[in-house]
């Protein structure tokens, strides 16, 4: 299945995204939350389906998407998981994943507008793949890795990096500004995906290709980081895991490439679909 959600911001719908249509599926009375995850919701949403879905209201396209997971407890991110990236940033390959957090108040929908902060001169863009975990998870094994994933999403992990770098601290500061976590189109679940360790990711920047990859680069697979993760916390249901950029953000190009208003990404990954948004101003 591939879950969206849409509806104008704060009032999103949970629907579906069926091969050649996009249906409501509010009857079925759930939004795609932690309570939805832990209960079991995919399977008994599948279920609701079999004497339902002839019935459920189709969404018109041009309705705006939002995020596919309602606001989740939290959205870890792993830095420096492509080799070429970290040669990039002029950073050492880690010899364990890098953690750092996005403030889930950064997450929008996948077309929304991405706001320049106030006083940003080094906005960048980032595409990656994200995990939606979809069962609580506390010192997984590596081997029960996939046992605890719901599916998998679209990110742009937007980075401001005079925030993240030049100031004092972790790097939340640049990675945590609104409208910085842009989610979707949809969320597919695992069956959807055959092999998350090996998908094509891209990036084009006002019709540039920028970052052209795929997740075979990985230096930590996705099973690797949910494990790792949950060495340190708890991953709760719904909680967005995402795995790090592949090389050619702004940063590496000599000189920095960094967005301007008026700038549009569009970026996509191999069965997660394409986002889009333009860069403005902060007002």
């Amino acid at each position: 299945m591939k879950l969206i959600r849409f509806g104008s911001e704060g009032q999103e719908k949970p629907g579906l995204q069926l091969e050649n249509k996009r249906i409501d599926v509010s009857a079925f009375a759930e939004d795609f939350n932690e309570k939805f995850f832990e209960n079991n919701g995919l399977e008994r949403l599948k279920e609701w389906l079999k004497t339902n879905e002839a019935s459920c209201p189709a969404v018109a396209e041009s309705l705006r998407l939002g995020s596919p997971i309602a606001r989740p407890s939290k959205l870890v991110c792993v830095g420096l998981n492509y080799a070429q990236h970290a040669a990039e940033a002029g950073m050492k390959v880690p010899s364990e994943p890098v953690l750092f957090f996005k403030s889930t108040t950064a997450i929008v929908g996948p077309n929304d507008k991405v706001i320049i902060p106030k006083n940003s001169e080094k906005t960048d863009w980032e595409v990656e793949l994200a995990i939606v975990i979809g069962k609580k998870a506390s010192y997984v094994s590596l081997e029960e890795a996939d046992d605890h994933i719901a599916g998998y999403v679209l990110h742009n992990d937007v980075s401001e990096r005079a925030f993240q770098i030049e100031k004092e601290g972790q790097w939340c500061k640049g990675k945590g500004c609104d409208t910085f976590a842009p989610l979707g189109p949809f969320m597919a679940t695992k069956d959807e995906v055959k092999d998350p360790n090996n998908l094509k990711l891209w990036l084009d920047v006002n019709g540039e290709r920028l970052q052209d990859s795929s997740t075979s680069d990985f230096i930590f697979n996705v099973q690797h980081v949910v494990s790792y993760i949950s060495q340190f916390m708890t991953l709760l249901p719904g909680d967005v895991i995402s795995t790090g950029t592949p090389f050619g953000v702004g940063l590496g190009f000599k000189p920095p490439r960094y967005l301007k208003s008026g700038d549009v990404m569009r970026l996509g990954i191999d069965g997660l679909g394409v986002q889009e948004q333009t860069a403005v101003a902060y007002k």
